[in-house]
């Protein structure tokens, strides 16, 4: 399933040293299919294994091109860590070396002296296995021996999760990990950037995504996840009533952070909720931590549950079935907002670390008031799924990467200085990925799903008759959904949320449909967002048809680079919306820009919302259709070259097709239409004095030159030169769905 070197033969002319060069250049290539790639992978600590056990199993399903060596050193050995190397022989890895590199004592010294015994130790056994590739992950010390005892001795180093940036010791040993590392797989767009700008080689660069998300995405829904909870937490407990802490010590500011865990015990204890408690890490500092959690006696307390180890795949269930997740860890602030729990992030070590919207931050505290504040703020509440660190491809991707290799370049690093070429989707010779969105757009006819790339392009539709239920709107919603997903990477488009565009009032803030018009029935305070993103583990955007219009005018249309402009929906219904100051205006109950139904004739014809004279009942799709019917009733709608089948419908382009044939009846009907949308407009130009008005749908390039007229007649003279234009976006609500995507997660620095 990965890539193979092709080997060529043909009739060569060239000269005989070329064709020498060439013969070296097979004879490396088949010792390569003939030979295996070894692999060492060295793991220090139950969070590194949750990475590389992945990568592991990868490799080791791989057996024809890989050849696995495994390293255990580091806490993994050591009792009060939970001896957590017999999690690697549960996962059935033979295990070629175990190092003992811990020197007990839990201080900044004890650190140093760990590293300094890593690096007595293993040359030893670097040496006896003679690995192609050594796999590093992350931020830890003892990566740090690892890495400098295998650039010492010209061993090639693939480096996991580099680029990151968080608030301590760790982002100086990650960066000096990174430095002394041949090649890179990393989790996001920034961190890429960052080794970029560190001088890395763009091409040594994968951006893979993280791979524990390979696992926890597939396997978080688990069947017997409620059994799991029971045997950690008790019988009583349900989902989403406990909370998960895990707090490590900042070894920059140990004093600090050992305030701030007792802070998080007492907050935790006045919550008075169920929580499953981890022991803290090994790095200077956890031997006090655990004094003061003896000193409350957590572990006797009846709310806590406090575990030196949980296995991974039984830590993902918790995690998200929690009603919160608590302290430090980059669990948090990672792999939690794939399902959507709500974090607190306690004090610095996450610093600068890309976070989704279900982290709240609590930088520092005084008393235990702000963290129980921010408990009574979190827990129980569900956010929408993030994706920002991964999309659960990422060990296909590094697998493909390891081999691409070439293990006869030269060892010696190579630093590319500034100037930085700019970062584009890199991957070097099997993927290149764009960053795009599912858009959805829910008529009242079609259920239509797109993938559009970033630069507004529709990379691929769908389209299927609208069912009439909700369940059967949901159900096949989904289903095209997922086969976009699929579809999405043969087209190698990395989907990075799912925006949906709607008819009727929308809570966007919820992802809930509170009135639905009557095309769409049934869609009541209809929550879209939540089933979507739980089944697709997707963030989703829900607004209203008009809203996302507008927001494809922003983004891809004449609206770009305008601060303040208006967006007329001519169409069915007549909608917009409207762009103040750069921003789209909802309105304090989600109503703002129904321009449907400013009102320009008190006397004038009934709408559909129940009032009289809006310029919906005047000027829309069905209002030219009710006039269209009744000329026709009145056998004043054909004139001569027109024509109506007696089983065809009556509808606005005949209206329009007889105007043009200079039906003097129809033509009065479109010039009241024109007037009426353009004193509608008149309206708003005097109201919020946008510099340009887009008139978008089917009858827009009907209007123009009406609406142009009323507004040379009628406005102030200070409104007389605002712009007005049709739109050239086809699809605006698909590509107004997309912009929701594609604003929010560049903007949060995806």
């Amino acid at each position: 399933s990965f890539l193979q070197p092709l080997l060529h033969s043909s009739v060569s002319h060239d000269p005989p040293e070329t064709i020498l060069i060439s013969q070296e250049k097979m004879e490396r290539s088949e010792k390569r299919l003939n030979e295996r790639l070894r692999v060492c992978v060295a793991t220090c600590n139950r969070a590194d294994y949750s990475k590389l056990a992945p990568i592991m199993f990868g490799i080791k399903s791989h057996a024809e091109i890989f050849d696995l060596e495994v390293v255990v050193l580091g806490s993994h050995l050591i009792d009060d860590y939970g001896n957590t190397f017999r999690m690697i022989k549960q996962d059935e890895f033979d295990i070629h070396a175990k190092l003992h590199t811990i020197v007990r004592g839990e201080d900044e010294a004890a650190m140093v002296e760990s590293v300094g015994l890593a690096l007595v130790k293993l040359p030893d056994v670097l040496q006896r296995l003679a690995p192609d590739i050594l796999l590093v992950h992350g931020d830890r010390f003892d990566a740090l021996a690892l890495a400098t005892a295998a650039a010492l001795m010209n061993i090639r180093i693939l480096h996991l999760e580099g680029g990151e940036v968080s608030g301590t010791i760790d982002d100086s040993i990650r960066h000096a990990i990174s430095k002394l590392a041949h090649y890179h797989a990393v989790c996001t767009r920034s961190a890429e950037r960052h080794l970029i700008s560190m001088c890395e080689d763009h091409s040594h660069i994968i951006l893979a995504g993280c791979p524990s998300y390979d696992k926890l995405l597939s396997a978080h829904q688990r069947d017997d996840y409620t059994d799991i909870i029971k045997s950690w937490l008790g019988d009583d407990v349900k989902e989403q009533s406990y909370i998960v802490a895990l707090q490590h010590p900042v070894t920059t500011d140990i004093q600090n952070s050992i305030k701030i865990y007792e802070l998080m015990l007492d907050a935790l204890i006045s919550f008075n909720k169920r929580t499953l408690i981890l022991f803290p890490n090994i790095d200077a500092g956890s031997k006090e931590m655990v004094r003061v959690m003896r000193r409350k006696g957590i572990e006797q307390h009846p709310n806590f549950r406090a575990v030196k180890h949980v296995p991974f795949d039984q830590f993902i269930q918790l995690v998200s079935h929690a009603g919160c997740m608590i302290g430090n860890s980059s669990c948090g602030v990672r792999e939690a907002g794939a399902f959507g729990t709500p974090v607190i992030n306690l004090g610095t070590r996450q610093t600068g670390r890309e976070t989704g919207e279900n982290v709240l931050h609590v930088r520092d505290a005084d008393t235990h008031n702000k963290i129980y504040h921010a408990l009574e703020l979190q827990f129980g509440k569900r956010y929408p799924c993030s994706k920002i660190y991964g999309d659960g491809n990422a060990v296909q991707r590094i697998l493909k990467f390891m081999q691409s290799i070439d293990l006869s370049e030269p060892l010696q690093k190579k630093f590319c200085f500034p100037p930085v070429k700019e970062c584009i989707s890199q991957d070097i010779d099997h993927i290149l990925e764009t960053q795009s969105a599912l858009a959805v757009d829910l008529g009242g006819t079609n259920l239509r799903v797109a993938i559009v790339c970033m630069k507004g392009k529709v990379v691929k539709k769908y389209m299927q008759l609208n069912p009439k239920t909700f369940e059967e709107r949901i159900e096949l919603m989904l289903t095209m959904c997922k086969q976009a997903m699929a579809d999405a990477v043969h087209l190698n488009c990395r989907i990075l949320g799912v925006g949906v565009s709607t008819g009727g009032r929308v809570n966007p803030q919820d992802g809930i449909v509170l009135h639905s018009t009557k095309l769409i029935n049934e869609w009541s305070s209809v929550d879209i967002r939540t089933p979507i993103s739980s089944a697709l583990h997707l963030p989703v955007w829900v607004d209203n048809d008009g809203n996302c219009a507008t927001l494809a005018e922003r983004k891809f249309g004449h609206g770009k680079g305008v601060e303040n402009f208006v967006t007329i929906i001519t169409g069915t219904g007549i909608g917009g919306g409207i762009i103040q100051h750069n921003e789209l205006i909802h309105g304090s109950t989600f109503c703002a820009a129904e321009l449907g139904h400013i009102v320009v004739s008190l006397e004038g014809p009934e709408c559909m919302c129940g009032s009289h004279g809006c310029i919906e009942a005047y000027s829309s799709g069905l209002a030219l259709q009710r006039e269209a019917k009744r000329l026709h009733d009145e056998d004043l709608l054909l004139v001569e070259g027109m024509s109506v089948n007696n089983k065809e419908q009556v509808n606005a382009t005949h209206l329009l097709n007889a105007a043009r044939l200079g039906n003097s009846k129809a033509e009065s009907i479109l010039h009241t239409a024109g007037t009426a949308l353009g004193l509608g407009i008149v309206n708003i130009l005097h109201m919020i004095n946008p510099s340009l008005v887009i008139l978008s749908g089917v009858l827009a390039e009907h209007y123009e030159n009406p609406v142009r007229q009323v507004i040379s007649q009628r406005a102030l003279l200070s409104a007389q030169g605002t712009k007005v234009m049709v739109s050239e976006l086809e699809d605006p609500a698909l590509l107004g769905a997309a912009s929701m995507v594609l604003d929010y997660t560049t903007r949060r620095t995806y």
